[in-house]
């Protein structure tokens, strides 16, 4: 593995537009929902010739309509791959992508994904010899809403995009990575995979998994979202991702993510406890410890 790859390293400033060097003329993106979508959106409007496929035909409709997609997205290499799909998925088109364009790939400079997790895509890139021009990418810029109907462009203006290499990737398609996400505002990132995995399973797939979870106990009492107060809707708004997306993820970064579920059912367990056998003292400073959190943390 590389050198500094247990840390984030926080990689070049952002500017806009994809630098010269890096001769970027064509990106083909398999999936047009929500983040491959406003990707397709971005780099239409900087100049760069976008092809794309979505087994969604309204949405290929659409992008060809506005001009922002063209079909035929594996007829010729581009210089860029990018594989927008949930993350059991994006391994099998992967897989098959490698099958079908064989030497083809040769011209390819880089290929990336936008999944969630970046362990498993990242060793299959690895193990099926595309190593070199492989880097794995997750923009932190998701929302609820989801499809084409919901990307946007500017949707990376600003955002943490990690981006996780294998062990053999190149120089030049590190770089270009940096230049495609900093091209469209982003912020990269370089992280090492499964240090990905393990920090992401805490900070993203457990607060996914709890607002589903709170949704299923409120469904089951006969609550609906609308007689929730604002604190409410804010904790179960997660609640309304897709369901196919956070399933792959989940199943697919179960390592990572049992242990933190079994942490937060011992913290729900003991808060349970204090109210049951009514320990004020402990009540309270349980709940001045989590708002102690919430202020140094920010």
């Amino acid at each position: 593995m590389r050198e500094e790859s247990a840390k984030v390293r926080e990689c070049e400033s952002a500017k806009v537009g994809i630098e010269e060097g890096s001769a970027v003329r064509t990106v083909a993106i398999a999936g047009l929902g929500l983040i491959g979508g406003s990707l397709a959106r971005d780099l239409a409007a900087r100049g760069v010739r976008v092809f794309a496929w979505d087994h969604d035909g309204a949405a290929m409709d659409s992008a060809i309509r506005q001009g922002i997609a063209h079909p035929g997205v594996w007829d010729d290499a581009p210089d860029v791959i990018v594989i927008a799909l949930p993350v059991l998925a994006a391994r099998t088109f992967l897989d098959r992508l490698i099958d079908r364009l064989g030497k083809e790939m040769d011209g390819v400079r880089l290929v990336t994904d936008m999944g969630s997790t970046k362990a498993s895509i990242v060793r299959l890139a690895q193990a099926r010899g595309i190593g070199d021009r492989f880097v794995g990418s997750h923009p932190l810029a998701g929302d609820h809403r989801s499809g084409w109907d919901a990307s946007r462009e500017g949707l990376f203006r600003g955002a943490r995009v990690f981006l996780s290499p294998t062990p053999s990737t190149s120089d030049d398609a590190m770089r270009l990575a940096r230049d495609l996400w900093t091209g469209v505002g982003a912020l990269p990132e370089e992280v090492d995979a499964d240090d990905h995995d393990a920090r992401l399973a805490w900070t993203s797939h457990l607060p996914q998994l709890v607002s589903s979870a709170l949704a299923q106990a409120l469904a089951g009492e006969g609550i609906a979202r609308g007689e929730l107060g604002p604190g409410g809707r804010d904790v179960t708004r997660l609640a309304g991702s897709s369901p196919q997306m956070w399933a792959e993820v989940a199943l697919d970064n179960a390592g990572a993510l049992v242990p933190a579920l079994e942490a937060m059912e011992a913290r729900l367990r003991e808060v349970r406890h204090l109210i049951a056998n009514g320990e004020d003292a402990p009540l309270r400073d349980l709940l001045a410890r989590a708002r102690e959190w919430h202020r140094e943390s920010g």
